[in-house]
């Protein structure tokens, strides 16, 4: 067994190395890695040396670039702070928007190893991992609503006509000229998702001041919420509204 183990190792190691194309751009060399990033293109990290004879490895800013194309920024303190743990654990630096790492002779194999995990790794983390993700968007509408001056009070907790305990995102209070809204946020609009929050609203509903409001916040930035998700919550009287025309509705959320 042992033996058959290390011949799969090898034949990896073969893979590894006639699928790594290596090319001279402008004196830094170019590594076309056999490892793909979320758009199935291969990853490809650059490599130049430093006056003291180390090796300078780095993705050249794509992974970061990449990702804040996509809309996605680094600019709260908590994604900051999941980057620098993220990239910590693979002793990988963040150098204005490049992922960089510094190699010997003797840790090279090492190094690069870890810069390509850590690509990957920030990929998932931001992009992929409906966790963090979620409270991510959950973070944006917040920034929304305080770059707007929206009075209101998060992680509110009624107690619906059945007995449970529903929590709410945000609570705007009454106005002279509005009821009170509560609102929700969700980040991957689905059925189950919709039927979960209509339940949570229509127990909750009745034991509010009766002309309560309800509005949803659905990121749209993956993919448009199914035309009968939307009609669902515009039945019970639910507003709901895409972030990508949240701007519509700051009038709505102001007054």
């Amino acid at each position: 067994m042992i033996n058959e183990i290390k011949i799969l190792i090898d034949n990896y190691i073969n893979w590894l190395r006639d699928k790594t194309i290596l090319q001279d751009i402008n004196g830094h060399v170019e590594i076309t890695t056999p490892f793909m990033d979320r758009h199935n293109d291969y990853i490809q990290i650059y490599i130049n040396k430093d006056k003291n004879g180390n090796y300078l490895l780095t993705d050249d800013g794509y992974t970061i670039t990449d990702l804040e194309f996509t809309g996605f920024s680094f600019d709260s303190s908590k994604r900051q702070e999941l980057l620098k743990t993220t990239l910590s654990s693979y002793g990988v630096q963040l150098v204005k928007n490049d992922l960089t790492a510094t190699a010997t002779v003797d840790n090279f194999a090492l190094k690069k190893h870890n810069l390509i995990q850590s690509i990957l790794a920030v990929n998932d983390l931001f992009y992929l991992s409906s966790p963090y993700v979620a409270s991510l968007f959950l973070e944006d509408v917040a920034k929304f609503l305080n770059s707007n001056e929206v009075r209101y009070t998060p992680n509110v907790k009624f107690s619906g006509k059945s007995g449970y305990d529903h929590l709410f995102d945000f609570v705007i209070p009454a106005s002279k000229v509005k009821p009170e809204r509560i609102i929700k946020t969700i980040n991957r609009p689905s059925k189950q998702q919709t039927e979960s929050f209509l339940f949570a609203w229509l127990d909750t509903r009745d034991i509010r001041p009766k002309d309560s409001t309800s509005l949803v916040f659905l990121n749209d930035s993956e993919a448009k919420p199914l035309s009968n998700i939307l009609s669902s919550f515009k039945s019970y009287k639910v507003t709901p509204i895409p972030w990508s025309g949240r701007d519509n509705y700051i009038k709505e959320l102001v007054s």
